[in-house]
This record gives C-alpha cells, structure tokens and sequence, in this order.
C-alpha cells in the first residue's frame, strides 16, 4: 500500500505486496480434488484454476478473484459465458468476461483515494474452503476471502466473503457477506455476468417491460423500459425494483438464457458498442457483438446494510433452454 499525501486528503493506491499475490497454496490441491470430476491446474502468471467436468457441464473457475470464467451445459454447442481470447492472464486484474465480482462497492469510485473501479474482491486471490460432489451429479466449490492490512487501508471493516458455486443442469452462484466487524456496514455489489451471444442484433431481454432504470449514459436520467431490450447502441442501465427473472433470448444460437436472482433487486445491463469496445485492452474491437452483461446486483437504492454479526447471501441462478 503506497500512500500518497494530495491536496487536503490522502491518496491511496492500491497495490499488492508479493505475499498477497501468492495463490492459496497452503492446502494440497488433493486435498479439495474430486476424482474424475474436479481438478487443479496452473495458469500462465502463476493462477491457479478449477476444472470441473461433471455429467452436466463443464466449468472453470479462477481461484484468483473468485470468478467462473466458463460454464458449458453438455447439451449446449457453445459456453453460456463470454471470456475474451485477448483476456489479461495475470495477477492483478480480473479477467474480462465469465463473472467478476463487483464487492463491495459498484462502479467507479468516488471517495478520491485512488481505490479500483468495482471493489477489490476481482482483484484478489480466494482460498479453497470445500469441494462437493452432490447427489443430483452437480458440483459444488466454496471459496473464501477475508480482510487484510491492505483492505483495511481502503475500506476499514472487517469481514468474511464466501462464495459457493454449483455448476449442475444450472450454474448457481451465492454471494455471501458476513460483518465481522463492530459496526453496521453497507456494501454495493454485483454479479458482473458476461453472457455468450451469437450476434448481439439478434438478442431481446424479456423481463424488464414498464421497470424503471438509471442511464448512466445520460448522466443516470430516470427511464421507463418499453418492450423488450434490444442492442442497438451502447447501453448502460440499472434497473431498480427489477423482477427476481429475466430471459435472455438469443435468436442466433436458438437458445434462452434463464437468469434469476434471489436478494436482490437491481440488474444491471451493459454493452459498450463499437467504439467503446475498442478503448478496452483486453477486448478485440467486434466483441461486443458476441457479449451481453446482465448483472445480477445490489446497487444505489438497493445498497445492503449488515449489521454487525449478520450476513447478507446474493444469489444468480442460470440457465439454457433451447428455442
């Protein structure tokens, strides 16, 4: 952690010391290894990843930041998650696609202390709690992070964050925050879900009619939804008092997206259109047409307080129907 002294109030940026970069390796990977069914293998720049390939699907899941990169139902032709061919490898920074965590806060910062867009829990590594072969033939894997003295210099609370994959017939991922601390906290956060389209002229979300959003391209101007969205320019919106269901439908694949979320009730959708895409490093200049996000969220309004000693459990459940 570097502080820096900046007009009348430190700048703080946010960096990793070499001992917190260093992937969970306290524990053999044996130990966590479900034969035939998940294992571990080591990525370029040192990252650990999960390979899960049960009677269901197929998924990956990066033990840096916590995020499922890949989840690929058997009875589909193609992965229901974006990830970038161009996606930055190392340790530091989320990958761009499958789905980040935005914790615990959302969008750009605003306190003026240099602290990272979305929060830090994408930019840190997890460490393995526990790997589950269910009965119904689907996967489980919990994964843990906790404060630290770099954490504590940004956001001064202390807390306990676990998140549970399943990855079965559907992907289901749980977002749990406990306070640990001696006070009330109040966290915004979102389930930065990329999803895998064939040609983004060809896709509607349904769901959304008549719910009001912020457009943060017009300086997060209140609007009403009319009909179905479609991508026709960038989009940047965050729907509050959105429904617990929403369908992406994806004429191109001949497939529906299901995407339902328990607590929360705000969804984000997002997609920066040509010239926006171009601006980002680690996407190819056409990606957009191939990605729609649809965030599963707890933001503005329905920014969650917990009091000391509670917990507050996000939830996205997906998936795949053919059309």
């Amino acid at each position: 952690m570097v502080k820096i002294e900046g007009g009348r109030k430190p700048v703080f940026l946010f960096q990793f010391s070499e001992k917190n970069v260093m992937l969970d390796k306290t524990k053999s990977d044996k130990q966590f290894a479900i034969n035939n069914e998940l294992s571990f293998q080591q990525a370029q720049g040192d990252l650990t990843m999960i390979d899960i390939d049960n009677q269901h699907a197929t998924a990956i899941i990066s033990l840096f930041g916590g995020q499922v990169l890949s989840y690929h139902p058997k009875k589909q032709t193609k992965d229901v998650l974006f990830l970038s061919d161009i996606a930055t490898r190392d340790v530091g920074k989320a990958f761009r696609g499958g789905i980040p965590i935005c914790w615990p806060w959302f969008g750009n910062d605003t306190s003026g202390f240099g602290r990272p867009a979305h929060g830090f829990a994408r930019n840190l590594p997890w460490k393995k709690l526990n790997t589950i072969n269910n009965k119904d033939g689907s996967t489980s894997v919990k994964l843990r992070l906790t404060n630290t003295e770099e954490t504590l210099a940004i956001w001064p609370h202390e807390f306990e964050l676990i998140i549970e994959i399943t990855v079965g017939e559907q992907l289901t991922v749980a977002l749990t925050t406990k306070n640990n601390d001696t006070r009330d906290i109040v966290i915004s956060q979102a389930l930065h879900s990329y999803f895998n389209v064939g040609d983004i002229s060809q896709v509607s979300v349904s769901g959304l009619d008549e719910i009001n959003y912020l457009d943060k391209l017009e300086s997060y101007l209140l609007q009403q939804q009319n009909g179905d969205v479609v991508i026709e320019q960038e989009v940047d919106r965050v729907y509050q008092n959105a429904p617990r269901a929403v369908k992406l439908v994806d004429k191109s694949l001949n497939r529906t997206i299901n995407i339902k979320s328990q607590a929360s009730n705000s969804t984000v959708v997002w997609n920066p259109w040509q010239e926006n895409c171009a601006k980002f490093s680690d996407l190819s200049v056409d990606d957009y047409q191939h990605f729609l996000c649809i965030e599963n969220a707890n933001v503005f309004e329905d920014s969650v307080s917990i009091a000391a000693g509670e917990s507050h459990t996000l939830t996205a459940i997906f998936n795949v129907e053919n059309n």
